[in-house]
């Protein structure tokens, strides 16, 4: 189970955007880093094209570029602070059926997240 997920809220803990919180867009599980709403942004020059309508396309855009997951902590619930993530098992009952679910939690709050 991974201590970040899509969607999550965090805020980065070091680098230029120190302080700045966001949504997790992306995950790239292979190079460890994310993708956070309005962090880390970079401007990317756009080779000019055009689309079906005959419209041009291309330019400078600003883009969100990944950031290495040990750079950022997610936001503890309650105190909207960063906190680091523990996981409690917890039995769930579907169908008839028991099963064990890991569930995270917030270090600093105690909170489920």
């Amino acid at each position: 189970m991974a201590k970040i997920k899509k969607g999550d809220l965090v805020v980065v803990i070091s680098g230029r955007d120190k302080g700045q919180q966001g949504r997790v867009l992306e995950v790239l599980v292979e190079s460890q880093r994310l993708v956070v709403e309005g962090v880390q942004r970079v401007t990317k020059h756009v080779k000019a094209g055009q689309t079906q309508r005959g419209t041009r396309t291309g330019g400078i855009e600003t883009i969100e570029a990944p950031i290495h997951i040990s750079n950022v902590m997610l936001v503890d619930p309650e105190t909207k602070k960063g906190t680091r993530v523990g996981y409690r098992t917890e039995q769930v009952e579907r169908d008839g059926r028991t099963r064990t679910v890991r569930v995270r939690v917030a270090k600093r709050s105690g909170k489920d997240i």
